[in-house]
């Protein structure tokens, strides 16, 4: 029996994807702080779907919470199919004025649990043919963010690795995905302080969209839903790098 692990999954992004993971007859194994909220969805989705669901409640702001999630893997004998790396979160205000705990908490948890969830699990992923990993980076990835500096860097990070993985990994089996979504209705928002921003108040995909192109592409290097997150980001391409950055910091400020 194979199972997909999914971190943040008690609301937004990673909901969905245990939604819609669920949907596909997918086993699961739930990951993210609050635990009443994982159970209670594992119960909604084994019901509704017949799918065995684990539920982990583990914090990957600590330094340890990854390593507490593969050992929990490892010693329940869990088989690996997939892995969907969707912990994190954004925070927005300068640099100097945000919390240092808070930021370093951001790349804890954006950057070194992603890293060391996933060196960790890839020798479980790469007994199963066809297995994938996929990294929820934004895309914010292809541009500096002035007011939201550690935040966009995380996710340039992320991107990069994937894309990298994706080619080191090719002939494995284990496909790698880094997907790039824009503003996407969740709780990112609120919890990011960007419900007043220019970029959500000019509007924001649901999540139900973003996850189903992601899942249908999931064994693309890069996945960026929505036709105007594509634009912009082909815009972002041709564009000098200094307007890309002072546009970044408009939409946010």
């Amino acid at each position: 029996m194979n199972y997909i692990l999914i971190t943040g999954a008690s609301a937004g992004i990673g909901e969905v994807f245990a939604r819609e993971l669920a949907a596909e007859k997918q086993n699961l194994i739930l990951v993210a702080r609050r635990e009443d909220r994982l159970t209670a969805l594992a119960s909604e989705l084994s019901e509704q779907h017949g799918v065995s669901i684990e539920v982990l409640a583990a914090d990957l702001a600590a330094t340890d919470g990854a390593e507490q999630v593969a050992a929990a893997v490892a010693t329940s004998g869990w088989e690996l199919g997939g892995l969907v790396n969707n912990a994190g979160f954004g925070d927005r205000g300068a640099f100097t004025e945000l919390s240092l705990e808070r930021q370093l908490n951001m790349i804890q948890v954006n950057v070194a649990s992603l890293v060391s969830l996933t060196w960790k699990l890839l020798p479980n992923l790469k007994k199963n043919q066809g297995s994938f990993i996929i990294n929820v980076a934004s895309t914010a990835a292809f541009q500096a963010g002035p007011n939201m500096a550690i935040y966009y860097a995380t996710k340039a990070f992320v991107l990069s690795f994937s894309e990298a993985l994706h080619e080191e990994l090719r002939e494995s089996g284990v496909a790698v995905n880094a997907l790039c979504p824009g503003a996407t209705e969740s709780e990112f928002a609120a919890e990011a302080n960007m419900t007043n921003t220019k970029l959500f108040k000019a509007g924001a995909m649901s999540a139900e969209a973003v996850v189903k192109q992601a899942l249908a592409k999931r064994r693309s290097a890069i996945v960026i839903p929505g036709l105007r997150n594509r634009l912009m980001v082909w815009l972002g391409k041709i564009s000098p790098r200094l307007i890309n950055r002072r546009i970044a910091g408009w939409l946010q400020a």
